[in-house]
């Protein structure tokens, strides 16, 4: 039976405590660290980060391209090859240390007068605004809608707009009509795309349109690759605009070892691979939502298009503290604004892994 979805979830006690001010930079890495910050031996559920990787060959190709760091980084092999993957020109591609870089030239190369974040969703980007001075709206997207997104929601005035697709924690997968309804001249319209790669024909993505104004796409490499300590992303955008952002940012900002992954994880077989990973996903999330629907008590929101399903239960924080103790760490939800205390965000894993985390779940409600 599937993990309930669409009505209304049960509340809690710790649903109705007055609102709180979350940590906008708490992330799931904290879950898999101890106390001095070395990595436990947990089952890891509380990263979005594919399990398995890198891929041998893409280690041989980053191990490659250390001969070359006495030399400085030259992006343009890897800025030509994304802009390929994206039938784009190179003008409108522009290289990052990972999607949160780009967030942060965002920030700051952009003029705003009213920067609006869609909640709840990756909380870097609200982040990086507040730290660049901004007083930044929040729309908060509503459970008992699925997370979806009213574009009437988005106030009219508002000249850059920040959403996720699909959304980090939703998993929600918001029509591309929708997000286009979004873009008008005068408007900053970003779309972090950063896990658009694990749904399977990268439906509703908008990376590679040109004939949206003011449109920002945002891609994460880490994320299927395994990259998350090398740090590689990149930006789609219209020239203008990405050169705005390259002027806001350091010289080399990508190293050597990062603009190496970057050029392979976009050639065809690369691309194969991420596609038939995407296929992988959606099967095992499926089993993960049927074991879930197991437990009377949990709530899946969605339905979930990404690498990861967001929950809601009874005494979330206690669960996480007790599944912790029996080896499994998974992500707290009430860093994220819009979600409280009663949320968990579950990352998809192979069905042997899922199978083991539900049997120390069932001991945890029983």
């Amino acid at each position: 039976m599937p993990a309930r979805t669409g009505s209304a979830p049960p509340r809690d006690a710790a649903e109705d405590a007055p609102p709180h001010e979350p940590d906008l930079r708490h992330h799931g890495d904290a879950e898999v660290r101890g106390a001095e910050g070395a990595l436990t031996d947990l089952t890891d559920l509380a990263v979005n980060v594919r399990s398995g990787t890198p891929p041998a060959w893409l280690k041989i190709r980053i191990a490659a391209s250390l001969d070359g760091l006495a030399a400085y980084p030259d992006g343009r092999a890897a800025r030509r090859a994304v802009a390929a993957r994206h039938g784009l020109p190179v003008e409108r591609v522009l290289l990052t240390s990972g999607a949160a870089e780009a967030f942060v030239l965002i920030a700051r190369a952009v003029r705003a007068r009213r920067p609006v974040v869609v909640h709840p969703q990756f909380t870097e980007p609200e982040a990086a605004l507040r730290d660049a001075g901004h007083d930044v709206t929040r729309v908060l997207l509503d459970a008992r809608d699925g997370f979806r997104l009213d574009p009437a929601a988005v106030p009219e005035d508002a000249d850059l707009v920040v959403v996720g697709n699909p959304t980090n924690p939703t998993s929600v997968l918001h029509p591309a009509g929708v997000l286009a309804g979004l873009a008008r001249p005068g408007r900053t319209l970003v779309v972090d795309e950063a896990f658009m790669d694990a749904v399977p024909g990268e439906r509703e993505a908008l990376a590679g349109r040109t004939d949206l104004p003011g449109l920002v796409v945002l891609r994460s490499l880490t994320k299927t690759w395994g990259l998350a300590g090398l740090r590689i992303g990149y930006v789609l955008a219209a020239a203008d605009t990405v050169a705005a952002l390259e002027r806001a940012q350091p010289l080399w900002p990508v190293s050597t070892p990062a603009l190496a992954a970057a050029e392979a994880c976009c050639a065809p077989e690369a691309l194969a691979e991420a596609a038939a990973a995407a296929g992988e996903i959606a099967v095992d999330r499926a089993h993960l939502l049927a074991r879930l629907g197991e437990f009377p008590q949990i709530r899946a929101a969605g339905p979930a298009a990404g690498p990861f399903v967001l929950i809601r239960l009874p005494d979330a924080d206690g669960v996480r503290a007790a599944l912790r103790a029996r080896g499994f760490a998974v992500r707290r939800g009430d860093t994220f604004p819009g979600l409280g205390p009663g949320w968990l965000r579950l990352a998809v894993r192979d069905r042997a892994t899922t199978d083991r985390f539900v049997a120390a779940l069932g001991e945890v409600l029983v």
